[in-house]
């Protein structure tokens, strides 16, 4: 997903704090390129270290379209079509982009499998990795 990359200060531990903006939304999460290119438009890998559970953060969607948003209590929603993998993960597509979760026991069912959903985890958990096309 290409996204432009905004700084938005350090937290703590001394990791950088970016916001992103892409054509489905905007979230902030941890950068962990090269501190100069923020500021810059970058293809983006989304790591989220945070499992996901249906009825729990995972829920299906209230439309079906692409989407990366930020909820007031600090976490991030993600919406797409999710795929389960059948080895305990999920791969969510939002807009053409991969992004992998684990799934907490119990999985879902097959029958969520290719359905929109939306997943919200905690912005804490979502780091970005950039990459070259």
């Amino acid at each position: 997903m290409l996204v432009r990359v905004e700084a938005v200060g350090q937290v703590a531990d001394g990791r950088a704090m970016v916001r992103v903006r892409s054509e489905v939304g905007a979230a902030a999460a941890f950068w962990c390129g090269d501190p100069t290119e923020v500021g810059r438009e970058h293809h983006v890998e989304w790591t989220v270290e945070e499992d996901v559970a249906w009825d729990g953060n995972i829920r299906p969607a209230t439309s079906l379209s692409p989407g990366v948003d930020e909820e007031e209590a600090g976490r991030i929603v993600f919406r797409g079509r999710l795929g389960l993998t059948g080895d305990g993960g999920a791969m969510l597509e939002v807009a053409g982009t991969p992004i992998l979760f684990d799934l907490a026991a119990p999985p879902p069912s097959t029958a969520v499998d290719g359905t929109w959903v939306e997943i919200s985890v905690e912005r804490n958990s979502v780091s970005l990795w950039p990459y070259l096309l």
